[in-house]
């Protein structure tokens, strides 16, 4: 595979790119930190080790799956964690099943009585690259904290179960606008690839280790195909979004165009037929005349006059 030319630190949003930074033991102390960010002091995550061979949900749609990672911590608190490129209509019944997934497999095979439904704390997390949230409308937010809760007054219902979506295209803070730490892990998770070095604003060990670990240069030559290939896999899952997006707005467009035309011919339809009802009240002009000074066919003159005639 030939290769590509590189910046200086690899796309975090890749699928090699998230596994590099995300889904290692070795690494995990970045997992931790950027889930801590998510949950903005609602919970501290000490530890938590990785679930390596389970999969969650069906594999149908693998090619819009760009990554599934799936976690306990330390207290057994479970996470799937997913990098999300095409839009798809049921996203969040997927997401919904993947829960319940999560929530059934606790129950033990026997003994249920003595379990209770003892079921752990079930989170997931979709960092949504290139695409907006389902029925967001134009909505701005690029945060969405989901539970259940009382739809009358919005009190929680049950705190357990959660769902954070993350809308990277609404995330659009510049460096100098970063004002804490999940600000700063938005911005290096959309923007790594683009940047030349570690700024001041990204100054703290964290940061540090992260950047360390995405450099380019680093790679084994084993990663850097594996790598390549998976920008590459990016970049056409993009080229097709980009596609999709255009014939959709050409269609919005061309709709548009068509609807504007028929509305005119309409009202100057319907303004024509004024101008003949008016003449036709005279009783001084032929069906033909009239047709030839409305500039219209006899058979319309007639039209407007059966309308009349059935005292429209």
């Amino acid at each position: 595979m030939s290769e590509l030319k590189q910046s200086k630190y690899i796309d975090i949003t890749t699928d090699y790119g998230f596994k590099k930074v995300f889904g290692s033991d070795t690494n995990k102390d970045l997992l931790i930190a950027f889930l801590n960010e998510l949950f903005r002091g609602r919970k501290i995550i000490a530890d938590l080790y990785y679930n390596k061979n389970e999969h969650v949900g069906d594999t149908e749609d693998v090619g819009t799956v760009i990554f599934d990672l799936t976690c306990t911590a330390d207290n057994g608190e479970l996470f799937i964690i997913e990098v999300q490129r095409t839009a798809q209509d049921n996203l969040k019944k997927r997401m919904l099943y993947y829960s319940s997934k999560l929530i059934a497999d606790q129950a033990p095979k026997g003994n249920r009585r003595a379990w209770n439904y003892a079921i752990s704390e079930v989170y997931i997390i979709v960092l949504m690259d290139g695409f907006k949230m389902p029925d967001a409308g134009d909505e701005k937010c690029f945060l969405h904290d989901i539970c259940l809760c009382y739809r009358d007054h919005g009190k929680i219902f049950y705190e357990d179960l959660g769902f954070i979506y993350l809308e990277l295209v609404n995330f659009v803070k510049a460096e100098a606008e970063l004002v804490n730490d999940l600000d700063r892990w938005l911005y290096v998770l959309k923007n790594i690839s683009s940047l030349k070095g570690l700024s001041t604003y990204l100054r703290k060990p964290i940061f540090e280790k992260l950047f360390q670990l995405a450099e380019y240069s680093k790679l084994k030559p084993e990663e850097r195909e594996m790598y390549n290939a998976s920008l590459r896999n990016k970049w056409d899952a993009e080229s097709i979004r980009s596609s999709q997006e255009e014939l959709l707005k050409r269609g919005r467009e061309k709709a548009m165009a068509e609807g504007r035309a028929e509305g005119e011919a309409k009202g100057k339809a319907e303004g024509k037929a004024e101008v003949i009802k008016n003449l036709l009240s005279l009783n001084k002009f032929s069906i033909s005349e009239i047709a030839e000074l409305s500039n219209v066919t006899v058979e319309f003159v007639n039209g407007v006059q059966a309308e009349i005639a059935k005292g429209k």
